[in-house]
C-alpha cells in the first residue's frame, strides 16, 4: 500500500483568546511504523498555521497500517509572556463612583403636605429635623487610574522614594495627564525590584484619583460658588421663618470652600 496523508473533515479546530491554538488532523496510510507516520504528517502539515508555529505532532494507530495524526499549533511560550522592558509602562483605570455625604440637593422636584397645611421650603436642604440637617449618602463620580512603570535601578534612589512619600496625599499643582490643577489626588505608589542583581529594574505602580473642578454652583439662594476637585464644600444652616408654612425652618445661609489637601509638583514622580 503506498504511503498517503489525507486531512480529515474534523480538522482545523482552533481557539482564540489569551491562549490561542489550532489542530490539524490527518489520516496516514501505508506504514506500520509510528516514526514514519509521524514524519509523513510533519512533512504534509504547514510549519505555521494562523500565524502560530507548529508545536507537536502526535500519532495513534487506528488499524493495520493506518494512523491518526494530530498536528498542534500555538504561540511560543516566550511570545506569550514576554515581560515589559525597562522604560515601558502599562495603564489601568476605574470609573466606579465614590460615596459622599451631602446636605443639599441640586433641586427639590416635589413637595407634599397634609391636607390644610403647606410644606415648609427648606431651599434644598435634605432630611431636615427639628435640630439638624441630616443629609444623605450618595454616589459621586470619581475617576481612579494607575500607571505601572519599569524604572532603571539608578533612578530609584532613597531620595526618589522620599519624594514619592512626600507627594502622597497631595493634589497636582499644575496640569497632569490632561487634568487641570487641583483635579488629581496622588494616592501613593507601590514598588518592587525585578530580580536581585544591582542592575535589575524596578516595577512601580502609581495610583491616582481625579475629581473635576466645578464653578457656578448654587446652594439655596447662594450663587456663584466655585471649588476645585479635591476642595471641600460645606453649608451653614440657620433658623428662618417660612411665612407660607407659618413655621421656623433651617435654611442655608452661608457656603464655605475649604482646602483640605496640600498641592505638590507631580513632576517629582519622574513619570
Amino acid at each position: 500500500m503506498p504511503l498517503t496523508v489525507t486531512e480529515k473533515l474534523e480538522s482545523r479546530r482552533s481557539t482564540t483568546g489569551d491562549n490561542p491554538s489550532a489542530e490539524l488532523v490527518y489520516t496516514v496510510r501505508g506504514t506500520d511504523s509510528d516514526m514514519t507516520a509521524r514524519a509523513q504528517a510533519t512533512t504534509a502539515s504547514p510549519t505555521t498555521y494562523d500565524g502560530m508555529p507548529r508545536q507537536s505532532v502526535t500519532v495513534a494507530p487506528i488499524g493495520h497500517e493506518l494512523w491518526d495524526a494530530t498536528v498542534r499549533y500555538a504561540p511560543d511560550s516566550q511570545q506569550q509572556s514576554t515581560p515589559p522592558q525597562t522604560g515601558e509602562s502599562t495603564f489601568a483605570f476605574d470609573t466606579g463612583g465614590g460615596t459622599q455625604h451631602i446636605t443639599q440637593s441640586k433641586q427639590t422636584v416635589g413637595t407634599y403636605a397634609a391636607s390644610g397645611t403647606t410644606a415648609p421650603d427648606f431651599q434644598g436642604a435634605i432630611c431636615v429635623t427639628q435640630d439638624a440637617v441630616e443629609g444623605v449618602d450618595i454616589t459621586v463620580p470619581i475617576y481612579q487610574f494607575s500607571e505601572t512603570h519599569y524604572l532603571p535601578a539608578a533612578a530609584v534612589t532613597n531620595s526618589y522614594k522620599g519624594a514619592l512619600f512626600n507627594l502622597t496625599g497631595k493634589v497636582n499643582s499644575g496640569g497632569f495627564r490632561g487634568f487641570s490643577a487641583g483635579e488629581v489626588l496622588f494616592l501613593g505608589a507601590t514598588g518592587a525590584r525585578r530580580g536581585t542583581g544591582p542592575d535589575d529594574d524596578w516595577e512601580i505602580t502609581f495610583r491616582f484619583a481625579a475629581s473635576p473642578n466645578v464653578s457656578g454652583l448654587s446652594v439655596g439662594s447662594i450663587n456663584g460658588i466655585a471649588k476645585k476637585g479635591w476642595e471641600y464644600l460645606w453649608v451653614r444652616y440657620a433658623d428662618q421663618e417660612d411665612t407660607s408654612a407659618n413655621t421656623i425652618v433651617k435654611r442655608p445661609v452661608a457656603a464655605y470652600v475649604e482646602r483640605v489637601y496640600d498641592q505638590g509638583n507631580f513632576g517629582g514622580l519622574g513619570i
